[in-house]
C-alpha cells in the first residue's frame, strides 16, 4: 500500500465535504462493549471508488455519502482545529515503562476503557505487563489519536495501518459516530494547507463539531444518526 499512501488525500471543501481520492477502502465499524473495554465489529463495506465525497454536514440522506444538502440547509463548515503540531498540544504523563501524550481531542469512542482500569491509571502502573499491553492496546484503538504511548526509549508505539477510512457507528450510546482515518493519510485544509499527518484521526460528520474538521464528541449530545432519512 506505499503507493496508495504516498497518492491518497482527504480534502476539505470550503462549507462541503471531504473529497477522498486515491482508491482508499471505506468500510463501517461498530464500536461494541466487550466486558469493560470496546471492540470494533465489521459492518457492511462500500464499493472501492478512486474518489468520492464524505458528508460533513450531517444531512445528506445517503450517508456516509454527500447529497448535496450541504447547500440547501447553508452549512458552515469552518475549520476551528489548531494546527499546531501533536506533540505542541498534548501533555505527557510519565509512568514506569510506558510514557503517555494526551492532546484531549476526545471522540467519546471509550477504548481508552480496558479491563483493567482506563489508559492513565495503566500507564502509572506499566510496570506491570498486562496493565502495560492493555495501555498500548487502549491508546492504539482510540479514533481521535488522542493518546499515543511511548516506551522508555521515546519510540512511539503505535499500530501499523493500510490508509482506510471507517465510518463509525456507537448503538450503546444509539448514534452514529464519526470518520475514523488511519494510515496517515493527509487531511488539507480547505486554504489549502494540510494538517499535521497522523496515524490516526477521527473527522466530524454530524456538522456540529466546535473544533471542525475534527470529531469532538457532539455527535453524542447531538443525537446524531446516520440512518434517520435514509
Amino acid at each position: 500500500m506505499a503507493g496508495s499512501e504516498k497518492k491518497c488525500k482527504i480534502k476539505v471543501s470550503k462549507n462541503g465535504p471531504y473529497i477522498v481520492s486515491g482508491n482508499v477502502p471505506l468500510s463501517e465499524k461498530i464500536i461494541t462493549p466487550k466486558g469493560k473495554h470496546y471492540e470494533y465489529k465489521d459492518g457492511c463495506d462500500f464499493p472501492l471508488a478512486e474518489t468520492y465525497a464524505l458528508c460533513r454536514c450531517g444531512q445528506s440522506k445517503k450517508h456516509p455519502f454527500c447529497d448535496g444538502s450541504h447547500v440547501k440547509v447553508g452549512f458552515n463548515g469552518t475549520e476551528k482545529a489548531s494546527r499546531a503540531k501533536y506533540a505542541d498540544r498534548a501533555e505527557l504523563l510519565v509512568g514506569p515503562e510506558l510514557d503517555l501524550m494526551d492532546d484531549s481531542r476526545c471522540a467519546f469512542a471509550r477504548f481508552c476503557h480496558q479491563e483493567d482500569g482506563k489508559v492513565w491509571g495503566l500507564v502509572e502502573n506499566s510496570d506491570n505487563p498486562k496493565l502495560r499491553e492493555e495501555a498500548i492496546k487502549g491508546s492504539g484503538d482510540c479514533p481521535s489519536g488522542r493518546l499515543t504511548v511511548f516506551d522508555k526509549t521515546g519510540r512511539e508505539i503505535e499500530p501499523e495501518f493500510d490508509p482506510v477510512i471507517e465510518i463509525l457507528q456507537d448503538p450503546e450510546n444509539g448514534v452514529s459516530g464519526p470518520i475514523f482515518v488511519k494510515g496517515n493519510i493527509p487531511i488539507e485544509c480547505a486554504d489549502g494547507n494540510i494538517y499535521e499527518i497522523r496515524n490516526r484521526v477521527a473527522l466530524c460528520r454530524c456538522g456540529r463539531s466546535r473544533n471542525k474538521p475534527f470529531c469532538d464528541a457532539t455527535h453524542v449530545s447531538a443525537g446524531f444518526s446516520d440512518k434517520q432519512g435514509a
